[in-house]
């Protein structure tokens, strides 16, 4: 190290062994219009198990607490979040921006499907454009006085979650999970991703846990035994939820009523997020 060093390793040529390289800066900022207080990010290892089905649930469930909620839908190949709340119309914007479309309860809602002329369209792009799209769901779509965010990701540990991961301020995750022992391995992926970028997780939500029998009332392990407490336990996370397998749900998703869901399983979760928010 030279005398006269002024530890600033950007303008600095020297070939030192103290030199440290300059730390790349990959957020994204807000909208100037927007305003967000918690973004909480849901993602799961693999697809199918039901994670945007917990990510619309949870927008529900908040919603109803009177909370100002907004999805981001950033599973760009797959969009699946204007289904389940029966939207049909398409984004609009202007010169300040693009605006979300609202649902039926006024939850606030971004998906790639409300951009595209029509929702069978495939979006047939590489990861760098589908990773700067999100970016842009982020950067260029006004979100006005929102209290909770919540992030669709695309399953597994590719370009969209790590983009959201460095690019936007993420308070926390919730991993959704199913009973099978394969799957157990591959959440623990995510776990892993997460605790690499230093992402809070707020816990597990295991989807498809049990089928209750109409006639007698008891539960069954339709998928097994599950084994999201050994994952909850090895991470030393909380179990928030286990939701059932219930037909009803299915139908509403499939209807566009997701808003009118009846069940108070995501209840506990919903009460982490208000003390997150309240702090």
């Amino acid at each position: 190290m030279s005398e006269s060093c002024n530890q600033n390793c950007n303008s600095c040529t020297e070939e030192c062994q103290d030199r440290k390289e300059p730390e790349t800066d990959f957020s994204a900022r807000l909208h100037e219009m927007s305003r967000v207080k918690k973004v909480i990010g849901i993602v799961s290892g693999k697809g199918g198990v039901g994670k945007s089905l917990v990510t619309s649930m949870l927008a529900v469930t908040m919603n109803r607490m009177d909370y100002q909620v907004a999805v981001l839908d950033a599973d760009i190949t797959g969009p699946s979040i204007p289904k389940a709340f029966g939207i049909k119309e398409k984004a609009s914007g202007d010169d300040f921006g693009v605006f979300p479309v609202k649902t039926k309860t006024g939850i606030d809602i971004m998906s790639i499907n409300l951009l595209l002329e029509n929702d069978t369209d495939p979006v047939a792009w590489r990861g760098p454009l589908i990773a700067g799209a999100v970016k842009q769901f982020w950067t260029d779509v006004i979100w006005s006085d929102i209290d909770f965010m919540f992030i669709d990701m695309p399953p597994g540990t590719g370009d969209v979650p790590l983009t959201v991961f460095q690019s936007i301020p993420v308070d926390g995750i919730i991993v959704v999970t199913s009973p099978q022992e394969l799957v157990s391995m591959i959440v623990s992926k995510a776990v892993k991703m997460a605790e690499m970028m230093k992402i809070p997780i707020i816990g597990l939500v295991e989807n498809m846990s049990y089928f209750r029998c109409p006639d007698n009332g008891i539960n069954y392990s339709v998928f097994g035994d599950s084994h999201i407490e050994e994952i909850a336990e090895k991470h030393n996370l909380k179990v928030l939820a286990k939701l059932p397998i219930d037909p009803k749900i299915s139908a509403a998703c499939d209807k566009g009523l997701i808003e009118l869901f009846d069940g108070d399983w995501l209840d506990p979760v919903a009460k982490i997020l208000q003390e997150m928010e309240e702090k």
